[in-house]
């Protein structure tokens, strides 16, 4: 895509990743991409805000030469020191030696140690502004969203907010950079709520303590370094992060995530009746098979919902791993205070219900019951199964 004017002077230089099947190594961006965006703006001096992944190297230098040579800028601004934000640093200071970075004081052994870059830099203060002409950047601390040295950068003149990761999502850009001209607008809302409970859901509060921080500054355009620009409503996708930080504060929505894993299918043949008992409770329900859904994929519904119900077999004594290693993610990005019950089949011994009631405390999980069968499920089994998440549902309106 070429260089879009975003506001007056301020060009989007970004590029797209497709090629990329794990973001971060780990979560699957294969079908969807991811936009590295970065920005030049163009006054009396040059600044380049954020860079792009070191596979792009190329790609970024043509879409910043479409503006401005890019041996004439007078200043690199670092945002997040994160490779993907990053990565194409290391061959731009050496096409451009003596120009000048900024970045947090926290970025300084980042620097050296990413880049052994340890001249030409300004570590730039929380609240300092920096005089470019026509333009003018005020720089603002946000440590943790979602690493230490995290700053967002705002440009006065135009109100364009530069938020690095806060307000970003998965999602190549498909024509349309701005909220404005999308036409998909819900696939990148849902992108981006995945994006928030894969990367930035563990920090939360340094979420909310940011959006407070800014809550005072006039912002006309919201421009993350993944995903759509937003320009027309800007305080959507504030108002979107805001939500889903305080999902970890004040809880999470009414609705279950029905999550199942079978090595056989007695299992899952009990999934239909226990989503039988939530819809008859009239409450929504997602419903997810471990083996063929990444974690990735799971994680915002099990972020955003305030049920949990697990259905899985006894392996071996102890629960089915795939399951196991959903309970290992969602621990890692600490979702706490759940309701959960479990069901599940088992052989000649059970066993997973005692590691999935193991889990819960270690989760901080309420769990509401959980009930093992033997073999396959009865009719009778399939009627407890209905009357189970019938309680559930039930249980879990009565906690909101």
């Amino acid at each position: 895509m070429p260089a879009i004017e975003v506001s007056s002077g301020i060009y989007w230089i970004g590029v797209n990743d497709r090629t990329t099947d794990l973001f971060e190594g780990l979560w699957p961006i294969t079908s969807e991409g991811v936009s590295y965006n970065a920005y030049v703006i163009d006054g009396e001096k040059k600044v380049l805000v954020d860079l792009a992944k070191d596979m792009k190297g190329d790609a970024l230098l043509a879409q910043i030469a479409e503006i401005v040579d890019p041996q004439a800028l007078d200043y690199i601004v670092i945002n997040h020191m994160e490779p993907d934000h990053t990565g194409v640093l290391r061959t731009f200071h050496r096409l451009a030696p003596d120009i000048n970075v900024l970045a947090s004081p926290r970025a300084e052994k980042m620097l050296s140690s990413f880049y052994q870059i340890e001249s030409n830099v300004h570590f730039v203060e929380d609240g300092e502004t920096l005089d470019l002409g026509s333009h003018e950047l005020v720089f603002y601390h946000t440590p943790m969203v979602h690493w230490p040295e995290t700053i967002m950068t705002y440009e006065s003149s135009q109100k364009v907010l530069f938020s690095c990761d806060a307000f970003g999502g998965y999602g190549a850009l498909q024509g349309a950079i701005f909220d404005s001209d999308c036409k998909s607008l819900r696939f990148y809302e849902d992108e981006a709520l995945r994006y928030y409970a894969n990367i930035v859901s563990l920090f939360a509060k340094p979420v909310l303590k940011a959006i407070a921080k800014l809550a005072e500054v006039e912002i006309d355009v919201v421009a993350p370094s993944h995903g759509l620009i937003w320009r027309e409503h800007p305080e959507r996708i504030i108002e979107l992060y805001k939500k889903w930080a305080e999902y970890a504060t004040v809880g999470p929505e009414l609705g279950v995530t029905l999550v199942y894993g079978t090595m056989y299918g007695n299992t899952e043949v009990m999934v239909d009746a226990v989503a039988q008992g939530i819809a008859q409770a009239n409450v929504p329900v997602n419903i997810f098979d471990v083996r063929h859904n990444h974690a990735s994929y799971i994680l915002p519904s099990i972020y955003a919902r305030k049920g949990v119900l697990v259905g899985a077999p006894t392996y071996e004594g102890e629960l089915f791993p795939p399951m196991a290693h959903l309970l290992d993610i969602i621990k890692r990005k600490r979702i706490r205070n759940r309701m959960v019950s479990y069901f599940g089949s088992y052989g000649w011994s059970g066993g997973a219900r005692r590691e999935l009631e193991t889990w819960a405390e270690e989760l901080r999980w309420e769990v509401a019951e959980a009930w093992e069968f033997p073999g396959s499920p009865t009719n009778e089994a399939l009627d407890k199964g209905v009357k189970l998440g019938y309680r559930f549902a039930q249980a879990v309106k009565d906690s909101m």
